[in-house]
């Protein structure tokens, strides 16, 4: 049969998904979940929660719907949410937000990441520095732009970059400098200093920042301070974030991207023929979630803070070596003190051993770099507390 022609190929190339026999294969999370699924083994491999989010959140989708919330909502998005967004953004952060001109909201901060490197990559000339370990989408959306993706390593176990290689990585052919701050998958909350220099940087090359920043009220120690907020930042950086994680709605994909009214536009220009619009009735909803009260988002940071110890707990008992997550929903752990030396075998025989799905850190790595992570494992803490006591119980067979 004639081979499929098309961008897929460098899309799947670029994500690591490209079999030998030139097929797509499934991503990691899918699967892992399958795997979790057919042994019954506890998913602590895909980040969602496994418990609704505020019922006062839940209660205005609902309503939404029974009123007749159910048509398209305006390209750029309600003009409620679009308030919202720019209310929160100086609230927490300080930032005076034109809703009309500098909020987009979109599909998902998936979706935003994609429009945003869609419009802003002109080709195979350009070049998109990200931090290694990566979210699976970044080296994906870049490979399906043609640009070229620069790589600076987080190390074990800080999982903090060295600053002379991220200079040595951003040059003038840079276009876009992408932060994960707090970073998924390793947990890393990045310094004061690493921000700087990111902007510093930025300014000398001419390159643009977009922050992916889903996990923003998800920090453990001290506030989480946006690029963008820095002196000199505003003006070239875009800013992502998303209901999904806050408020424990992962399905609704409720993003939004805001920033300088110049660059929300190209990415508008280009969003708006991807999903055009999406969820008119969890825009209401996800408005009322981002005028909650500062309680609400400080139990959420500290609830996930004592499942982060929970299941760091269990693992050091089973005989992990753990690097402490500053944020976000997951925990790096390294299984070469349990003999391993494959996280990627050690991962697929996990859940017929003792009934846990976990991911290995391979999955975000480029494939020069694996043999740097081979070892290390991620687990997800954003469950019940009596599934992570369970998991506990059963990863302790391990130390047997």
């Amino acid at each position: 049969m004639q081979e499929v022609p098309g961008a897929w190929r460098r899309t799947a190339r670029g994500a690591g998904l490209l079999a030998p026999d030139g097929s797509a294969r499934p991503t990691i999370f899918a699967e892992m979940s399958a795997l979790a699924a057919r042994t019954g083994a506890i998913n602590l491999g895909q980040g969602f929660p496994d418990e609704d989010g505020p019922p006062e959140v839940l209660e205005v989708a609902r309503a939404a719907i029974a009123n007749g919330v159910n048509q398209y909502p305006p390209g750029r998005g309600m003009p409620d949410l679009l308030l919202a967004i720019a209310e929160h953004q100086h609230r927490f952060y300080g930032l005076d937000l034109d809703p009309q001109r500098n909020v987009l909201v979109t599909a998902g901060a998936t979706e935003a990441l994609a429009a945003a490197l869609l419009a802003l990559i002109d080709g195979p000339q350009d070049e998109v520095v990200v931090f290694e370990p990566y979210y699976d989408s970044y080296a994906a959306v870049v490979a399906l732009t043609g640009a070229r993706l620069v790589t600076v390593p987080l190390r074990w176990p800080h999982f903090q970059p060295d600053l002379e290689e991220l200079r040595a990585a951003v040059t003038d052919r840079t276009r876009v400098i992408l932060v994960n701050d707090p970073h998924n998958p390793t947990g890393a909350v990045f310094s004061r200093e690493l921000q700087d220099e990111v902007v510093r940087l930025a300014h000398l090359h001419d390159a643009l920042i977009i922050t992916d920043e889903v996990y923003e009220h998800l920090v453990f120690d001290g506030p989480h301070v946006p690029i963008a907020s820095l002196p000199g930042a505003w003006e070239r950086t875009l800013t992502i974030s998303s209901c999904g994680k806050t408020f424990s709605v992962t399905g609704w994909k409720i993003g939004w991207i805001t920033g300088p009214a110049r660059l929300i536009d190209a990415v508008l220009a280009v969003k708006q023929f991807l999903t055009y619009v999406n969820g008119a009735p969890f825009q209401p909803a996800i408005a009322t979630g981002l005028r909650m009260p500062d309680a609400f988002f400080g139990e959420i940071s500290r609830t996930l803070r004592d499942k982060r110890d929970l299941l760091g707990s269990g693992l050091r008992s089973a005989g992990f070596d753990v690097s402490l997550a500053a944020g976000s929903y997951f925990t790096i752990a390294d299984a070469a003190s349990l003999g391993a030396t494959d996280a990627d075998e050690f991962c697929r025989a996990l859940p017929e051993r003792v009934g846990v799905v976990a991911i290995p850190l391979t999955a975000f790595v480029t494939p020069e770099r694996r043999t740097e992570y081979a070892t290390l494992v991620r687990f997800a803490a954003c469950k019940r507390v009596a599934v992570l006591e369970d998991a506990a119980v059963r990863l302790a067979a391990l130390a047997a």
